[in-house]
């Protein structure tokens, strides 16, 4: 039996002459339809080996799952999603939007040449890392700044630069983990600093840094602990102990902000970040935050402080390794010049505009797409839909214990699992994320941009459809 079905396999040829092959073997490259066709044979083999086919299927079947394959092997894997889990600033969905303008500025610096690296009053060659700086110092009044391609190149190349073969002193409540298994504790070692915890997980005190101070100390280390809060019986020195015990010892002190809230959430109480420009207006010698997190821009690293250190990492080879493309720069600096715009900024830059959406807003999209959905009938056979309070997050590792209040609609499946639909929709043209709870889909419009709307409701009478069929 198995080695009928095995014959009965066309031959490759035989496939190539057929007329549906002949009509879409135009619409894809050669080697990419052959490698298709090559798989879905090979897969058949297989299943006939393993006992799970027990027919050939029809030639015209065999060039329609080439054809799906093909579609598959050529398609982008970095794709668009629509997120609907209500986290703001999501790390596994690209973190922060760009807003139009700064794509605009990314596309005109793409598409033409540009400075770069070329200096126009002199004429002659420039310096990348300008770029950013002058906005940086009117908006937080640092002396100098550079910016690396993200915070970890920021916090490694601060240490490799000014503790290699010295001593960093860092409380032990600090030694953060972040995504992806990035240890502060690692990145020092890797970085050449050595490691000098001290105070207990709960509890650090100015003395305790004041102690661990000898001839071998090279920095003074103070990390934003931005992906949890300890409560309870717990005590944190100061920045400005830590800064005033730097200074009294000639030593540099370092602010590692993480998420990079630029100015205080102003009307948001329950969020208790600190803020970069109140930060530098302390007196650490530098501070280093992410461009993708509470600033709203791209992927960056930017490290902000004092001239004498900047200049010191921009002679470290690392820096050339760390170097961000005019891209990055091109969108950061867009961003940035938003912040000079005051409070405009809350309306013009995604990130901001999601943590300051009014939860009735939302309330009213949400029964917007409700409606919609009703309107095209069917839908009550397959799902109920419902209207949903619900509580969004900002995520990326930012503001862990702050909760947004937010609505969204409630989708219980009727003729279908719950694992099913979620399947369906993730295999969307334009996929479409939510999270479950109890056998629900929730999908929070918070994080939905009305422009994604009309995919939503597109997407989700498409699972209908399949739920009914």
């Amino acid at each position: 039996m198995i080695v009928e079905l095995l014959r009965g396999i066309p031959k490759t040829d035989e496939i190539l002459k057929h007329t549906e092959w002949k009509r879409i073997s135009g619409l894809y490259p050669e080697t990419v339809m052959k490698d298709a066709l090559r798989e879905v044979l090979n897969g058949l083999r297989e299943g006939i080996k393993q006992g799970y086919v027990q027919g050939i299927p029809p030639l015209e079947e065999i060039i329609d799952r080439t054809e799906e394959k093909a579609k598959r092997f050529i398609k982008p894997g970095l794709t668009r999603v629509i997120n609907g889990t209500g986290v703001i600033i999501h790390t596994n969905m690209g973190r922060s939007l760009l807003p139009k303008y700064a794509i605009e500025a990314v596309i005109q610096r793409a598409s033409h040449f540009c400075n770069l690296e070329y200096d126009l009053d002199k004429g002659s060659r420039g310096d990348r890392y300008v770029h950013s700086v002058s906005v940086l110092q009117r908006l937080t009044g640092c002396e100098s700044a550079l910016i690396v391609n993200n915070n970890a190149a920021a916090v490694y190349l601060i240490l490799n630069t000014l503790a290699e073969g010295r001593e960093v002193v860092i409380s032990r409540g600090e030694l953060v983990e972040i995504g992806g298994s990035f240890r502060i504790p690692d990145v020092m070692k890797k970085s050449g600093a050595i490691l000098k915890e001290v105070g207990t997980t709960n509890r650090t005190y100015r003395e305790d840094y004041e102690a661990a101070i000898t001839e071998s100390t090279g920095l003074l280390m103070k990390v934003h602990t931005s992906n949890y809060r300890i409560k309870g019986f717990v005590y944190e020195t100061s920045s400005e102990d830590i800064i005033a015990l730097a200074k009294k010892y000639n030593l540099p002190s370092y602010f590692d902000a993480g998420s990079g809230l630029l100015f205080p959430l102003q009307g948001l109480d329950s969020i208790n970040e600190p803020s970069i420009i109140e930060e530098t207006k302390k007196g650490w010698s530098l501070i280093s935050f992410s461009g993708d997190k509470l600033l709203g821009g791209p992927q960056a690293g930017i490290i902000i402080g004092e001239k004498p250190y900047i200049d010191a990492m921009k002679k470290n080879p690392m820096t050339r390794a760390m170097r961000p493309d005019k891209f990055t720069l091109a969108a950061l600096e867009a961003i940035l010049l938003t912040y000079l715009e005051g409070d405009r900024a809350k309306e013009k830059i995604l990130t901001l505009k999601m943590i300051y959406e009014g939860k009735e807003r939302i309330k009213a999209r949400s029964k917007r797409v409700i409606k919609y959905l009703e309107d095209l009938g069917g839908h009550g056979k397959a799902f109920s839909i419902t209207l949903v309070e619900l509580e969004s997050q900002v995520g990326g590792g930012s503001l862990p214990d702050v909760y947004l209040p937010s609505y969204g609609i409630a989708i219980k499946p009727k003729t279908i699992t719950i694992e099913r639909l979620e399947g369906i929709l993730r295999a969307l043209e334009v996929p479409i994320i939510g999270r479950i709870e109890k056998d629900t889909l929730l999908i929070d419009l918070r994080t939905i941009l009305p422009e994604d709307e009309p995919y939503l409701i597109k997407g989700l009478k498409e699972a209908i459809a399949k739920a009914l069929e």
